[in-house]
């Protein structure tokens, strides 16, 4: 055997192992979710429009969505503090979380917890521009045992 078809070998094993390493980081995962018409917050069902989100069984801090929604719906809400948004996928153009970020420390955004521990150890945030956009995500709250 000689030293280059072994090195052609590694070389496509590489290429392949990388692919498939992508393809289960960024894609595997994922399912789309569209069609949602509405939101339970603070134990009321909150009409939103032009949902587009994306979740997965595998974690729940997959979780990220985009939609529109009255801002008078949260209005009575108070607001959370701690509010991260943790960075989704690349191909999922919506959700820009160095954006929201930025926007939540402006002030152009404010954030909601609309689910504490659910699922355990997780709280479900939104945050809502005074246009009615709003953004969905899921955050660690530091209770886990």
């Amino acid at each position: 055997m000689s030293g280059r078809r072994l090195i052609l070998g590694f070389v496509g094993f590489l290429v392949l192992f990388a692919a498939a390493l992508v393809w289960f980081q960024f894609y595997a995962f994922y399912e789309r979710q569209s069609g949602v018409g509405a939101l339970t917050i603070d134990g009321e069902v909150v009409p939103v429009a032009d949902y587009q989100g994306i979740d997965a069984t595998s974690s729940p801090l997959k979780l990220r969505a985009c939609f529109r929604i009255d801002p008078a719906a949260v209005a009575t809400l108070a607001p959370a503090t701690d509010a991260t948004p943790l960075v989704g996928p690349f191909w999922f153009h919506c959700f820009d979380a160095g954006r929201l970020t930025d926007d939540l420390a402006a002030g152009r955004l404010t954030a909601y917890r609309i689910a504490h521990d659910d699922p355990a150890g997780f709280d479900t945030l939104i945050a809502v521009a005074p246009d009615g956009e709003g953004y969905l995500w899921r955050q660690l709250n530091g209770e886990i045992e």
